[in-house]
């Protein structure tokens, strides 16, 4: 039976190491059956019983984002990184798993993304209960425009795009891609658009869209291939037109999207 090496980056803040495991390649054997076996059975490499890794999971189908991790390097969903095609593809027997770096560190594989879920309440990433007792359902939505919601509304706030990111740092206020992709959703919503300009606002402050450097690494990395790039662009131009807007105190007239 084909062996591989699992190398996991563990510890918390204060002290991390690398620690290997030695597994079996099975069919369709995905990096969190790996984690799940070595909880059944913690030994590493060395032969030592020693605590089990941490990591998070959830939906198992890429949906949920808890299992989000650096899978040699590179930012994705540990459910759905599947170990034959890794190896395959890198023609080596070495697997690396590193927790990301730019979320707190909780310990081993799992980190801290509350401020993502703090970003998405910056760009009011809802609609109000009483816009949609004023507008009801609103006027209909079509099937071009539906489209485009329905991909943005895949975000699973993984934080793939986050840790992908250059502007995303320690020196650095940039909200990042996920909660513009999701003021850009509420946005073209027929009765989520009547907060517009609540959503666009805080992204005229520091750390709003002007800070994006347009890498584009997160529309390379994000598992559901949402138009992230597209959405800076989008909301760039909509945010220009709320400035003006507002320095004429004109009322807010929304786009199409």
């Amino acid at each position: 039976m084909k062996k591989f090496i699992l190398r996991v980056y563990r510890g918390t803040k204060n002290r991390q190491y690398w620690e290997e495991f030695e597994l079996e390649v099975k069919p369709f054997y995905n990096i969190t059956s790996c984690l799940s076996d070595i909880q059944k059975k913690p030994v590493n490499r060395k032969g030592e019983r020693v605590t089990p890794i941490a990591w998070e999971q959830g939906c198992l189908e890429e949906v949920c984002g808890s299992c989000s991790m650096l899978i040699n390097g590179w930012p994705r969903q540990a459910c759905a990184a599947l170990v034959d095609q890794i190896l395959d593809q890198t023609k080596r027997s070495v697997i690396a798993l590193a927790p990301f770096t730019k979320f707190p560190l909780i310990k081993d594989l799992v980190v801290d993304r509350s401020k993502m879920f703090e970003d998405l309440k910056t760009v009011r990433a809802w609609m109000d209960a009483d816009d949609a007792l004023d507008h009801g359902f609103g006027p209909k939505i079509s099937p071009a425009l539906q489209e485009i919601r329905y991909v943005l509304s895949t975000c699973m706030t993984c934080g793939c795009c986050l840790e992908a990111c250059p502007q995303v740092n320690s020196h650095s206020k940039y909200i990042g891609p996920a909660a513009i992709s999701q003021a850009r959703l509420f946005n073209a919503h027929p009765v989520g658009k009547h907060m517009k300009a609540s959503r666009l606002r805080p992204l005229m402050d520091e750390g709003g869209i002007s800070d994006c450097g347009n890498a584009q690494n997160c529309r390379r990395v994000c598992p559901k291939k949402i138009p992230l790039t597209e959405s800076l662009a989008v909301i760039g131009r909509t945010v220009a037109g709320q400035a003006l807007k507002d320095m004429v105190s004109l009322p807010d007239v929304s786009d199409p999207e």
